[in-house]
């Protein structure tokens, strides 16, 4: 049975059209150590596929948020940390945990200042068995990423500092969002993670990888890496969260970037092609939205615990090379 008010953590599985994919990751979650203090909640972004009946019937114990509309997976995820009072644990809905991840990630999240804690997450069906992500990085050009993305198991990172988390594998502390708060709704797909990260290194809170905490991840099976949809909210929130904080040279590379891939669709497929269309429309919100994102930039960063130029030390670091 799912633990009252006095849960360890809470777990947040976000999903949308997902009943396919959720038994693995609720089963896995059903098998974890400390399952009898986890309170498991499943938010349920206005499915139309029976996840509803699968919830009810094959695991009572889990609770159903739902919202009326999509929301993405950073207002969902938002909407099912909110009144949450305790640690929180994110579980793509596409993935699955090994028994004691949960376990090992928040006895890693107790340690001071460690307000993040990332699990080894492995690339699904790979043979030889090929990692995910031991955490999130940025690059030079302000893009995040996923450390050691598609390394042979065994060739990974070891170094338990890394910039940020990863969000479909990870456990946030109760006191560093309620200082620094959770994902932002607006960002919808993509970025929230980083975005977050950023947030939580300005002030002052570490991320720490943890090896021994793995998950399994069936990459993309939720959303797909190369849809008008995908395209569009990375590139427009790989703009905004670049501006948001990155230093000016950072962000003026990431948008030059964004541009020439723009340039480069549209040579491919033509203007008016789904994915030149998609990467046209990523940029214009982004400009659009220019004044707004650079006001959050001044706000955020001159009430910032450890300094833009500190933090800013991690671009580059442990990032992939191509």
């Amino acid at each position: 049975m799912s633990p009252g008010p006095g849960a360890l953590a809470r777990v947040v599985v976000v999903s949308w059209n997902g009943a396919h994919l959720l038994p693995t990751a609720l089963d896995s979650l059903e098998r974890q150590t400390v399952r009898d203090r986890l309170d498991v909640v499943v938010v349920d972004n206005g499915s139309t596929d029976g996840t509803a009946e699968l919830l009810a019937t094959r695991y009572p114990d889990v609770r159903r948020l739902a919202s009326a509309s999509n929301l993405g997976f950073a207002g969902g995820a938002a909407l099912g940390m909110a009144d949450a009072r305790c640690h929180v644990v994110l579980l793509n809905n596409d993935a699955a945990f090994a028994p004691d991840a949960v376990e090992h990630l928040l006895r890693a999240l107790e340690a001071p200042g460690v307000g993040a804690t990332t699990a080894r997450v492995l690339l699904a069906g790979t043979d030889p068995v090929l990692v995910n992500s031991t955490g999130n990085v940025v690059t030079r050009t302000g893009n995040g990423a996923d450390r050691d993305w598609r390394a042979p198991l065994g060739s990974e990172s070891t170094d338990p500092d890394v910039f940020g988390f990863y969000g479909g594998a990870a456990a946030l502390r109760r006191e560093m969002l309620d200082e620094v708060g959770g994902f932002d709704p607006w960002l919808f797909l993509y970025y929230e993670d980083t975005d977050l990260s950023w947030r939580m290194r300005a002030a002052g809170w570490t991320v720490r990888y943890v090896p021994e905490a793995v998950a399994h991840h069936e990459h993309a099976a939720s959303s797909g890496t190369d849809t008008p949809v995908f395209r569009y909210h990375n590139t427009r929130n790989s703009l905004v969260v670049a501006t948001r904080h990155a230093p000016l040279r950072v962000a003026a590379i990431s948008a030059a970037r964004q541009s020439a891939g723009w340039l480069r669709a549209a040579r491919r497929g033509g203007w008016a092609s789904p994915d030149a269309v998609a990467r046209r429309r990523g940029l214009t919100a982004h400009l659009r939205r220019l004044p707004r994102t650079l006001g959050e930039r001044r706000r955020m960063w001159h009430a910032a615990r450890v300094g833009r130029r500190v933090v800013a030390r991690y671009i580059g670091r442990d990032a992939p090379t191509s």
